[in-house]
Formats: structure tokens, sequence, C-alpha cells
């Protein structure tokens, strides 16, 4: 995977951006995710089912995957079945 590379959901209208990450299978819904439009007709997973949101940044538990989801979808972001968890804004300084 290559920083802007952009990966589309086989389950839902889910799409993701690269920011950062390693050739990992990102996982959608419980189906990997693929560069090219495919098909859509696969079922979610019920344990991938908490949807993706439009502008938030998705990263893996060490940090080494970032994706930016440029489209929502009913499918949560996965690597290797353990779900992407959304990157915090880093707190501004205080202005004192």
């Amino acid at each position: 995977m290559k920083p802007g590379t952009k990966l589309k959901s086989a389950v839902c209208s889910t799409e993701v951006m690269v920011i950062k990450g390693k050739d990992l299978i990102v996982q959608c819904g419980g189906q990997p995710m693929a560069d090219q439009g495919g098909d859509t007709s696969a079922a979610i997973d019920s344990n991938f089912a908490e949807g993706s949101k439009v502008g938030k940044r998705y990263v893996n538990a060490d940090g080494s995957v970032e994706l930016l989801c440029v489209k929502a979808g009913e499918g949560s972001l996965a690597i290797d079945g353990k779900a992407l968890t959304t990157k915090d804004a880093k707190p501004l300084p205080s202005s004192d």
C-alpha cells in the first residue's frame, strides 16, 4: 500500500485513501478492500457493521497504518480481523 492509494469496499460504499501504510490487507465489513471498484453484493459481517465516517482517520494499534475515509459506509475498517480506531486530534497548546 502506497500513500495516496484509494481502496473501495466490497460490501458497502466505504472508500478510503492510504495516508501511511505497509503491505497489509485492509478489510471493510469483514471483506478485503480492493483498489478497483468491485462487486458490492457480499454481505457485511455483523462483527464489522459499526460503519465508517467521512473525514476521519483510522489507525491500527501500533500506528503503522493510517487511512482517511473519503466516503462513508456501513462497514467498519479492520486489518487481520482487528478493528481500526479513529485517530484522536492533537490538543492545541494553551494560550495563557
